[in-house]
């Protein structure tokens, strides 16, 4: 517990924290509400297809938030200090303090699940007020079994986010092919049409948790329309699934690794 209290210290002590709390928090409030104008307009047309989404492509779209703390969770430990500092990294304090490896590893990863889960909750609140706000009696009823499915989809993507990060070491190119996978071009969109193993990618089974309606769901990335191709438990249990051999990977390779290397 003292090595989780000194995670959540370092990670609220980093400048780019709070950016992830901005975009976490209220991007998908902002996203929701644009979506809600829009389909305000088609309701009054009477062409309104798409208001059991409102809300739930912000959520999508939010994950970004984070992303960034996934990735900042870890990159900042090696961040090489300034001379005036030693030059060091932080990296060879944490495990100074931390004997074992693997409990500083938990503790980072409670950290940012605990972390994750409040941003996501946050988000959930101000987008739903943003929905109510503008669709007033025509906002849909949020499900609370699609909320706990972004609320997974969320946690699970800032642990992946951890684990890719730990491999690398270096937070740029997680943090590029993320974000750009999850805001501009999904890898799992265009492969899905070569190969059905595309759905069993962790960002493709982890929507399946919460952004369907029937059988049929546009995605936050394109708003393409998609055949919702697992149930919301076999989807996050397939996210999960890569969140466990992603860690384990990550574990052994951080175990192995030389610090000063």
């Amino acid at each position: 517990m003292r090595a989780f209290n000194a995670e959540l210290s370092k990670l609220f002590s980093l400048p780019g924290i709070w950016l992830a709390f901005l975009i976490g928090a209220f991007a998908p409030a902002v996203i929701a509400a644009l979506d809600s104008i829009v389909q305000k307009e088609e309701i009054i047309a009477g062409v309104s297809t798409r208001l059991s989404e409102v809300g739930y492509i912000g959520l999508g779209l939010g994950v970004q938030g984070v992303i960034i703390l996934g990735v900042l969770a870890v990159s900042s430990e090696y961040l090489t200090e300034s001379s005036e500092s030693g030059g060091g990294q932080q990296i060879t304090t944490s495990l100074t303090a931390v004997s074992s490896r693997l409990h500083f590893l938990l503790a980072k990863a409670g950290a940012v699940t605990v972390i994750s889960i409040l941003l996501c909750i946050v988000a959930i609140m101000t987008t739903v007020s943003a929905t109510h706000l503008i669709l007033g009696e025509y906002a849909p009823a949020f499900e609370w079994s699609r909320l706990i499915g972004a609320v997974c989809y969320w946690t699970f993507t800032a642990l992946l986010a951890l684990g890719i990060t730990l491999l690398t070491k270096n937070g740029i190119i997680p943090l590029a092919v993320l974000m750009i996978n999850s805001s501009v071009v999904s890898f799992s969109v265009l492969l899905y049409r070569v190969t059905k193993l595309a759905f069993y990618l962790p960002d493709r089974a982890g929507l399946d948790m919460f952004m369907f309606t029937s059988d049929r769901y546009h995605t936050p990335f394109t708003g393409s329309l998609f055949d919702r191709y697992h149930t919301p438990f076999t989807g996050g249990l397939v996210m999960f699934a890569w969140v466990v051999v992603i860690f384990i990977i990550a574990a052994i390779v951080f175990h192995r690794r030389d610090v000063a290397s």
